[in-house]
């Protein structure tokens, strides 16, 4: 019974124990198959026999390595399926072909050069496959054209703009690229020569090198290249041509302190396997490559990554991290997030129906389900990567910073960085602060020292003089009209032309004083029997056309030919004048005392004559005898006083402070009018030989003279749109024929005046400058200068030259050697009319105009205050405008308020008695008004009226007898007798006084 209980214990253990492990394995089973992840089938198509291949494949290993290390949570994994392209187009589309047809691939890295992407990515489009590619920068590879092309890289057409602001900070205004005939180094040729023409430099050359060339192509292609004048060269290609180039350049003499090499990232961004000879070849070269920041996370990657793929690959000498490499992993990751994001629930290929006529694979390729989810998944990474963010627009890398290198002796040293905002600067730190107030700059101050080919420390100017025995050919008009300007001989002995004159002379002077030797020799444009090739503007198109490098002559600069070509700055004086003839007209002209002055203020000063002679009667008529009289006697006064004052002749006494004060305004206008007069007359009588013939364009127009331009001259088109008929312009060829047709004169076959440049009327007044004159205006022009190419390096350093001898002793001499001293005849430069005009005087005439009607006005107010109680007394039966016509008739009596009509008193009795029966008269033969002022009871004002019959009235309308009639009168007259100055109540007393017959008694007017 014992044992049969103990078997039944271990049975049931036994039976536990397998229940319990059938469980275990069931849960198990469930754990594991809820922890499966879904492989994702990624193509790698690489050429892993190059440097860039080998990185950028361990690169994407590591990064998913990290990547699902960090994800674990993550559902699927990418499966990565590689192939070696093998550098070979054919080989990359197969590869491609392979995995998208065979392997069935959602996407493939690479491939890595440009020319198998272009192949590659055809292949992607047609099966809906995105072709993500980390090292294909072309920028001809566009993800407009191929939708399913992702550009994991920055483009080549970014780098342009950083490379365009080194030139323009040392302002080179030529450069060279040197590129790889290939897909490569095509791409980003257009956009560097847009750039650069953006900065106004110039691209005279492209050299292009096969990369299958050999050392001596690349040498006689860097030989054609020193024969040029630039020096400024832009190298885009692989390392693999690039280090050959830059080993050639060396081997000919081409990395010296004259030129400047710059590269583009295609080879900086691989410098760490330049080997040492190559490297040593580049001391002095720049170099943009884009800026990757130093981080914590970069540091700790590039260790473990030299710790891994050293043992896998130790031929590589200079193991390091390049760009590649950093886009290559960020690449990897942006996929594996793409890849979780879109999950693959459906990602089958659709097989594409198969015919028994397709012929090739590519008519059977499926397409892939799951495809356009990727690729937008794909274009909308943004994170930040090792090589900074890394974020897709417009289906490539966003474009970043660029840093400057500068290759030396110990390596390579960065000189400074450019940014799309702020251009070249010195400090990143100074570009990231929130304060920063930075603009965008191309001064090269912002870079550090940088070591130039030839280990010298000063940039190169980017150009030079080839030395290979080659000559400026620097052309030379022929002109007989400006011998002393440019003179063509030949020399019969030796059978050589020479070349001689003011503008040869200044251009040997200028190119002298450069600071570098320019070989050069004069070339007449002239035809084989040495007459003149053509006008200026054709000898100028040939600088155009290349057949001469520069011209020296009397060119004249304008804007129509600076279309073509540049000139340098003006080495004479510039603008077209008028050249006339000059006459003597003292005994010709009877009139010539009219001349002083304009007709305008002729008459203006006549005027001015009348009006003050009149303002002066109006203060003097009341108070000064003088101006009393008959109405002829007053209006010949008038003329007689306003005009005698212009020669001081007046001897009428003034008497009333009014008139005194115009009058001595009046005075001093005519003392100055008078000497600018006898100024202005002196001048014409003594200098009358000086005046042109013609002053004025406009007379030669009106008159239909005609007119003298010099041969081949562009003198001929102004003249045209000043309003000329080309019927009458006459040319001449030399300055002597121009004074014989000036002589001859426009009726007699010859020209009335001239029309040519300064600098030549100026040879030709030396000659003759006692017959001819310049006259204004002058037509502004740029004067004489030299001609090159336009973009002509050249053409900026022979300006500065150009200041340079002008500012100095050597331009008098050139001038007094050929154009003669201008100080051994005197001759007048500018003509203008010596008469007097209105503007001159308007200032005086204001004056006196304003001073005069102040004196009126302040007359007419003190006349009418004086009689202000017989204007405002009130009377109905008479106006107030009557009252003001019968006051205003007061003005013609005289004012014997005036001390000059007062006397001491009555005492002379002839006198006052001879005055009232003057009164009387007047009185008796007035039918209109007679007044009298009296103070009496019965009325205070009495004023004598005329009924409707005729018959005399007092105010009060009742009839005068003749002994009222003759006593009001008398009492009218006594008014005017008395001194108005009295207090107004004895004027009153006195006046009624005389209302009674023994009053006049008083008066010994009693026979009255």
């Amino acid at each position: 019974m014992m044992k049969m209980s103990q078997t039944k214990i271990v049975l049931s253990l036994l039976v536990f124990c397998f229940s319990l492990g059938i469980l275990f394995t069931i849960d198990i089973g469930v754990v594991a198959q809820n922890t499966t992840k879904i492989p994702v089938n990624v193509g790698v198509v690489l050429d892993l026999e190059t440097s860039v291949g080998r990185i950028g494949l361990s690169c994407i290993n590591m990064s998913l390595t990290d990547f699902y290390t960090s994800h674990r949570h993550y559902n699927t994994r990418l499966n990565l399926n590689v192939r070696n392209s093998k550098g070979n187009v054919v080989s990359a589309a197969s590869s491609a072909l392979d995995l998208i047809k065979n392997v069935e691939v959602k996407a493939i890295i690479g491939p890595e050069d440009s020319m198998e992407t272009d192949f590659v990515i055809d292949l992607g489009d047609k099966a809906q496959v995105p072709i993500v590619s980390f090292s294909a920068t072309s920028p001809l590879l566009s993800s407009i054209q191929a939708p399913y092309f992702v550009r994991a890289a920055q483009n080549d057409s970014a780098q342009v703009k950083a490379i365009s602001a080194i030139v323009q900070a040392y302002e080179w205004r030529e450069a060279v690229p040197i590129y790889a005939d290939n897909e490569y180094g095509n791409g980003v040729i257009p956009f560097l020569t847009d750039a650069l023409q953006e900065i106004d430099t110039r691209v005279p050359y492209r050299s292009i090198i096969s990369p299958s060339a050999t050392d001596d192509q690349i040498a006689e292609e860097l030989y054609k290249l020193m024969t040029m004048q630039t020096r400024v060269f832009i190298v885009h290609m692989l390392p693999s041509l690039g280090f050959r180039l830059f080993l050639k350049a060396k081997e000919i003499g081409m990395m010296t302190q004259d030129y400047a090499w710059i590269m583009t990232d295609g080879i900086t961004a691989l410098l760490n396997f330049v080997e040492s000879s190559a490297f040593d070849s580049m001391q002095g070269v720049l170099g943009v490559r884009p800026y990757v920041p130093i981080t914590q996370e970069l540091q700790n990657f590039t260790k473990r990554w030299q710790a891994t793929f050293h043992p896998k690959d130790p031929n590589i000498i200079n193991l390091q991290m390049n760009i590649f490499g950093l886009w290559a992993y960020d690449t990897a990751s942006a996929l594996a997030i793409a890849v979780e994001k879109v999950g693959f629930e459906n990602s089958s290929f659709l097989k594409a129906s198969s015919s028994q006529y397709a012929s090739t694979d590519l008519e059977s390729l499926g397409v892939s389900q799951i495809g356009p989810m990727l690729r937008q998944a794909l274009l909308e990474s943004n994170f930040t990567g090792l090589s900074g963010e890394f974020q897709l627009i417009d289906g490539q890398l966003q474009s970043s910073k660029f840093e400057i290198i500068n290759i030396v002796s110990n390596g390579v040293k960065r000189v400074g960085f450019w940014t799309p905002g702020n251009g070249i600067v010195r400090d990143l730190n100074l570009v990231n602060s929130s304060t920063s107030s930075m603009t965008y700059s191309v001064s090269k101050g912002n870079l550090g020292t940088i070591i130039w080919p030839g280990d010298s420390t000063s940039p190169p100017k980017g150009w030079v003089i080839p030395t290979s025995g080659k000559k400026l050919r620097v052309g030379v008009p022929v002109k007989e009209a400006s011998s002393k300007f440019v003179n063509v001989t030949r020399d019969p002995s030796t059978n050589t032309t020479i070349v001689t004159g003011y503008c040869i002379d200044v251009f040997d002077a200028v190119v002298a004083s450069l600071s570098y030797a320019v070989p050069y020799e004069f070339v007449p444009f002239a035809k084989p029997d040495g007459s003149s090739a053509g006008s200026y503007d054709d000898l100028i198109y040939q600088v155009y056309l290349q057949k001469f490098d520069a011209v020296a002559g009397d060119v004249t600069i304008i804007a129509n030919r600076s279309l073509y070509v540049d000139f340098t700055l003006p080495y004479t004086v510039s603008g077209v004048t008028m050249i006339v003839p000059i006459r003597d007209q003292r005994s010709k002209n009877a009139w010539v005392f009219l001349k002083p002055l304009t007709r305008d203020l002729w008459i203006t000063t006549g005027c001015f004559f009348i009006f003050i002679g009149f303002v002066i009667w109006l203060l003097e008529h009341r108070v000064n005898d003088d101006f009393r009289g008959p109405p002829s006697h007053q209006i010949g006064m008038v003329f007689w006083f306003a005009f005698s004052t212009m020669v001081f002749a007046h001897k009428e006494k003034v008497v009333n402070n009014l008139a005194r004060f115009v009058l001595i305004l009046w005075i001093f206008v005519v003392l100055i009018l008078t000497s600018s007069y006898t100024a202005s007359l002196t001048s014409l009588l003594t200098v009358q030989q000086l005046q042109p013939t013609v002053a004025d364009v406009s007379v030669l127009l009106k008159k239909g003279e005609y007119v003298g331009y010099a041969s081949g001259s562009f003198v001929y088109g102004m003249l045209i749109k000043m309003g000329f008929d080309p019927s009458k312009l006459r040319v001449y060829n030399s300055l002597d024929e121009l004074d014989a047709k000036l002589a001859e004169g426009s009726a007699s076959g010859g020209v009335a005046a001239a029309f040519d440049e300064i600098p030549y009327m100026k040879l030709f007044l030396a000659t003759y400058c006692s017959k001819y004159t310049m006259v204004q205006p002058t037509y502004q022009t740029g004067g004489f200068g030299f001609v090159f190419p336009r973009g002509s390096p050249l053409g900026s350093d022979v300006s500065r030259a150009v200041l340079n001898v002008t500012e100095g002793d050597k331009m008098e001499q050139i001038e007094k050697a050929w154009l003669g001293d201008p100080s051994s005849c005197s001759y007048s430069t500018t003509i203008s009319s010596n008469s007097l005009a209105v503007h001159s005087f308007w200032g005086l005439f204001l004056i006196a105009g304003l001073a005069s009607i102040l004196a009126l006005i302040t007359f007419v107010l003190f006349f009418l205050y004086e009689h202000r109680k017989e204007l405002m007394k009130p009377n109905p039966n008479v106006s107030f405008w009557r009252r003001l016509i019968k006051v205003m008739r007061r003005y013609d009596d005289k004012d014997f308020s005036c001390k000059t009509f007062r006397r001491s008193g009555f005492n002379n009795k002839e006198d006052n008695v001879d005055a009232m029966d003057g009164r009387l008269v007047a009185a008796s033969q007035n039918n209109n008004l007679a007044q009298s002022q009296s103070s009496s009871s019965q009325h205070t004002d009495s004023i004598i009226c005329y009924g409707d019959e005729g018959t005399p009235v007092a105010d009060n309308g009742s009839p005068l007898n003749q002994n009222e009639l003759a006593h009001e009168a008398i009492v009218s007259l006594v008014e005017l007798v008395l001194p108005h100055d009295q207090h107004e109540d004895e004027h009153l007393v006195s006046i009624t006084k005389f209302r009674s017959p023994n009053s006049l008694e008083t008066l010994g007017l009693s026979e009255l």
